[in-house]
């Protein structure tokens, strides 16, 4: 990234998408579940590569139910189906939107931190040379400043 990125997002453009995602977190908050790390680890996962199995599996289940044990709901396992392919392209928006927002914020708070820096270099030098308001804004700044504590030797 060489080029500088200087984008001023409108807030009512920023208004605008978090009340759009407020409303999809509504419409979507009762049908969502929260895993806690240990169960994400356990459960077994369908992806791209298991996909196609998983489909072709509902559908040799629906066409020939007697091959099925009769613990297997095959309802139901039509709806997690039809669940988890319909979340999946909602999924797929999302992550876009979620990386694109975190590298945007990324690119932005780095241009930003850099800014700050260079504008602490210079409070620091104007500070050793005395000129006025100076100290202040650099001793302040310098508080803030955001360096490893290291322990003092005793």
């Amino acid at each position: 990234m060489d080029e500088k990125h200087v984008v001023t997002i409108p807030p009512e453009v920023l208004a605008q998408v978090q009340s759009h995602i407020d409303l999809a977190l509504g419409l979507l908050s009762p049908y969502l579940l929260t895993l806690t790390l240990e169960e994400r680890h356990i459960l077994p996962k369908m992806g791209d590569k298991t996909l196609g199995f998983v489909e072709k599996a509902l559908d040799y289940a629906r066409h020939y139910p007697r091959l099925c044990p009769s613990y297997l709901d095959i309802s139901a396992f039509g709806v997690d189906m039809t669940d988890a392919t319909g979340l999946r392209a909602v999924y797929i928006s999302a992550k876009q939107l979620s990386d694109g927002i975190d590298d945007t914020v990324m690119v932005a708070g780095s241009e930003a931190y850099r800014a700050a820096l260079v504008f602490y270099k210079a409070v620091k030098a104007a500070a050793a040379l005395d000129i006025p308001g100076a100290k202040e804004v650099y001793n302040d700044l310098k508080a803030r400043f955001p360096s490893i504590k290291r322990k003092k030797d005793e």
